[in-house]
């Protein structure tokens, strides 16, 4: 789609009167009423003018059905359309709320700080084993006066507004103008297909420049680790490999793997690596992506209309998702709805299982969904400012995802799964080769410390994660896990945890959920969900929700008659 042309009337020459005389007035009386009446229009037109002049400049709406973005976003389907651009063309110049615009910005800027490793933390007599690391600040330009998280709604005590929101963020010129960056975490340990996902997210994304990734890279040397960011050659002879050519977009943080603790300790130290990107997104170190997967995940993240928007999702496997060339295959995407409790007593956790997969009965917008995912997220920038993984939750695997996805929610964070995935996942039982199979897991370092003490700090990690969630077993008393960092690492007060246990069916007390909840997400959940997003764009009013599922082989379909009257069919 194009602007319309704007045309010039031409003059038709038959019907068009000449222009070679001109009536003048008749009497003093009719010429007084001309200049009069033409002074008076002169004086309309110039007060017109300087009110306009002085009034502010009206911000452009962030969303792809606004007239400003008319005929960007041409191709309702399609993110393999090399003629889709699916972002805005517009000039830094329209975003002028963003109080930090420069990129690409590296780790190396600003001096690195030292932190206590959080093994040591839980178990003090590991601090002759494990050093003091080294490790990025947190992203908090000077701009944002007091400091970021205060000024993003100070630590969650109430909902950020629009100005606020939109403060954060870059953009970048790419053959197009003004275009929103992007940030890729990536948490690696010991991963030999590690450079070829920093290779395809540079490879086929459309525009390359706006991307900038961190990569977490947890290795060993001394067995023939192969660091992620080796290129195949050396730079010297190869400077258009992807490690080389977008050297400045690419940030390392190098440990040694025999000090890591689990994907929650590897992804904190990724979120440090932030620096200011408009979005966020977060995947494993296997991972394949589809043919211009920036364009259509902006395009599906702005369909949403919901500054405070998540995409994510559990991702599918790579095999038969992805043609050679990155085209995709697969129609069908998952979607979060499938939890339960796991554990006993103080290793007691909400986990989400297996999700299930099809066809997207929403067109033209992602879905809502009630669960984070932590193998693939996308969101504004601000998500990852405000809910950093815990830096105080060593030795957790199982866990994470809730710990993330509860304190989005109490801050005012909306999930949603993409109408189409743009990214796929290496599965060892997929994987015909056996190469997964033989991947190394960070559990291998139990030998490093010790059995008894990787208990003793397990424990106390998910006593730390459910505690702060007010999900711990009854058993747990709150002087029995660590308090730091709480207002950091911490609930928002924006909804409360106990509204999303009472909305989706989570009885913490008794450990149990109400089933099927997979029923009710999906149509139906939008149905009910979305006239209570507000009108600024600032996430779902859950203060107006009062529908509580149930497990619907006991109640029925509890949710109708929750259902506007026009949309239940």
């Amino acid at each position: 789609m194009t602007d319309t042309p704007k045309y010039q009337r031409r003059r038709n020459p038959r019907t068009a009167r000449s222009s070679s005389w001109i009536p003048l007035p008749s009497s003093s009386l009719d010429r007084t009423l001309i200049y009069s009446t033409t002074f008076v229009l002169v004086m309309y037109v110039i007060l017109t003018i300087k009110t306009f002049q002085s009034l502010p400049p009206v911000p452009l709406l962030d969303i792809p059905n606004h007239p400003h973005f008319r005929g960007v976003y041409t191709d309702p389907n399609g993110y393999n359309n090399p003629n889709h651009h699916g972002s805005h063309p517009r000039n830094p110049s329209t975003f002028p709320h963003l109080l930090d615009n420069t990129f690409p910005q590296s780790i190396h800027d600003k001096p690195l700080e030292t932190i206590q490793h959080p093994a040591v933390e839980i178990s003090p007599n590991l601090s002759g084993q494990i050093p003091d690391l080294t490790v990025p600040a947190f992203y908090d330009p000077p701009q944002f006066h007091g400091g970021i998280r205060k000024y993003l709604g100070n630590y969650g005590e109430q909902l950020m507004t629009p100005t606020q929101a939109k403060s954060v963020g870059s953009v970048v010129d790419d053959g197009i103008a003004g275009l929103e960056t992007i940030f890729v975490a990536i948490a690696s340990y010991r991963d030999f297909q590690c450079r070829q996902t920093v290779e395809g997210i540079f490879q086929r994304a459309d525009y390359p420049n706006r991307v900038r990734v961190a990569v977490v890279d947890q290795f060993d040397v001394k067995v023939g680790d192969v660091p992620c960011s080796k290129p195949e050659v050396p730079c010297e002879q190869d400077e258009n490999q992807v490690l080389c050519l977008y050297e400045s977009q690419i940030d390392f943080y190098n440990m040694e793997a025999k000090f890591a603790m689990g994907p929650v300790f590897a992804r904190h130290l990724g979120n440090r690596m932030y620096r200011g990107e408009y979005f966020a997104m977060q995947c494993d170190a296997h991972v394949d992506f589809v043919m211009g997967w920036d364009t259509y995940v902006i395009k599906q993240w702005y369909s949403a209309k919901n500054e405070m928007a998540v995409l994510t999702a559990y991702l599918s496997d790579v095999h038969g998702s992805l043609d050679e060339e990155g085209h995709l295959l697969r129609e069908t995407r998952p979607i979060m709805c499938r939890s339960d409790w796991e554990g006993s007593k103080v290793k007691s956790h909400l986990r989400h299982g297996q999700q299930p997969e099809g066809l997207a009965m929403i067109k033209g917008e992602p879905t809502l969904e009630p669960y984070w995912a932590a193998g693939w997220s996308f969101s504004r920038g601000h998500f990852i400012v405000n809910i950093p993984y815990d830096q105080h939750l060593p030795w957790v695997f199982q866990g994470e995802e809730i710990s993330i996805g509860l304190r989005g929610f109490t801050y005012g964070y909306d999930y949603y799964t993409p109408e189409r995935s743009i990214c796929f996942h290496y599965y060892a039982s997929a994987d015909k080769s056996g190469k997964r199979n033989k991947v190394n897991l960070f559990w291998e370092n139990t030998s490093t410390v010790g059995r008894e003490a990787i208990q003793q700090v397990e424990a106390g990690g998910m006593k730390r994660l459910n505690g702060i969630l007010k999900m711990n077993h009854p058993s747990v008393g709150d002087d029995e896990w660590i308090h730091n960092d709480e207002q950091k690492y911490g609930l928002g007060k924006v909804r409360t945890p106990e509204k999303f246990f009472e909305t989706f069916g989570v009885d913490v007390k008794n450990r149990k959920i109400e089933d099927h909840l997979c029923r009710f997400v999906g149509k139906n959940m939008m149905q009910v969900w979305k006239p209570h997003l507000r009108k600024d764009t600032m996430g779902i009013n859950y203060d107006e929700i009062e529908y509580k599922f149930k497990d619907p082989d006991i109640h029925g379909n509890t949710w109708a008659k929750f259902i506007p009257k026009g949309d239940r069919r």
